[in-house]
Formats: C-alpha cells, sequence, structure tokens
C-alpha cells in the first residue's frame, strides 16, 4: 500500500516539476477557464507575448502546430509597428506553421487588445489544429479584417521576432527557411521600389 502511495506521489511530483517548478500550476490550470489559441506571426515567441499578456507564457505551450488549407501573407499595414504583419489567408494547396496555446481566459482580453480586435485590426476566427498526432478543433486564431491588396515589408525588428518564436519554439527547419525567405524578398522589394521612387 505505502509503495503504491508512493510511486503515485512520485508521478504527481515529476509531471508537475517539469512544467516550469511551479507545482501548482497544472491544478491551477485544470479549475480555470482556459481556451485554445493558435499562433504564426510575433506571438509564436513567448518572450513577446508576456510583454504584452504580463506574463511567462511559456507554460501554456502545447506544442508546434499545423493549420491546413491556409497560407501566410503580409496583409496588414500596421500602424503601431509601422510596417507589414502577418496574416492568413486560405489556401488549399497550403498549410501555416505555428504555436499552439492552452491560455487562461484571464488573458483573453489583453491578447485581442494585441491584436488590434476592438479597433477592428484582426477578429476572431475559429480553426482545427493538427498537433502531435491530434486534431484540436475551435482552436482561437486571428485575421485581418481589411486586407491589403498585396503584401506589405516587415521592418527589421518584425522580421527578428518572427523567426525568433519559428526557430525557439521548434518549428521545421524547412519552414523557418521559407519564413525567412518570403520576409526577405519582400525587404528587398520594398528597398528597391523606394530606390525608384527616389531617383523619381
Amino acid at each position: 500500500m505505502s509503495k503504491q502511495a508512493g510511486h503515485i506521489h512520485h508521478i504527481w511530483i515529476q509531471s508537475h516539476h517539469t512544467a516550469d517548478g511551479d507545482l501548482g500550476l497544472q491544478q491551477v490550470q485544470k479549475k480555470e477557464p482556459m481556451f485554445y489559441y493558435f499562433a504564426y506571426g510575433s506571438c509564436m515567441c513567448p518572450v513577446d507575448l508576456k510583454r504584452s499578456l504580463g506574463e511567462n507564457t511559456h507554460p501554456y505551450i502545447i506544442g508546434t502546430g499545423t493549420l491546413k488549407d491556409y497560407r501566410l501573407g503580409f496583409y496588414r499595414l500596421s500602424p503601431l509597428r509601422n510596417c507589414g504583419v502577418l496574416d492568413v489567408v486560405k489556401d488549399p494547396k497550403s498549410n501555416v506553421k505555428g504555436v499552439l496555446y492552452h491560455l487562461p481566459w484571464r488573458l483573453s482580453e489583453q491578447l485581442d487588445k494585441r491584436e488590434d480586435v476592438p479597433h477592428g485590426g484582426y477578429r476572431h476566427e475559429f480553426v482545427d489544429i493538427h498537433c502531435q498526432g491530434k486534431v484540436y478543433n475551435n482552436v482561437r486564431t486571428y485575421i485581418v479584417v481589411d486586407k491589403l491588396s498585396e503584401e506589405a515589408a516587415p521592418n527589421d525588428w518584425y522580421f527578428n521576432i518572427v523567426l525568433r518564436g519559428a526557430v525557439t519554439c521548434g518549428l521545421p527547419e524547412e519552414y523557418c527557411w521559407s519564413l525567412f525567405n518570403h520576409m526577405y524578398k519582400l525587404q528587398q522589394r520594398n528597398l528597391k521600389n523606394s530606390q525608384v521612387g527616389a531617383a523619381d
């Protein structure tokens, strides 16, 4: 009896220890209302997400996920960042990699503010995310409301934060390179257009 109880206790401690040292974290997560959130842009980086939400988001990461039948594009010009920022658009030939979070509901409002929902920047889209051999339904992500007719280049800061999030959270290397090349080409096109405009 004592061996069995000790074994159960060991599992309990071990499972809580892996969640970043906070023994009560999983119990809190079970009691709190939660929602699933799929990040594909700057929010893939937990450090940058913490800046907006006010707390460490590492413990809420489930893993890398895939959004099928969508593709990435920089179809919004952010007034805050003063550059093109990411969006997803439907495309049956593509998929988007990102990070699946399981966040406390109390962070929902701050996340909406970050995505400029109150001012019509982004809106909720509920999608299916493939992650670790499972399909998560009704996962919240954000899509641009008023899309640009063509993509706008990210600035260096946004470029770096998106790429850092992708690499840090373990997105496939091939996908990271594809993301890098996409952003780099947009910046080069923007630079070329600026030079042509200056010459005129």
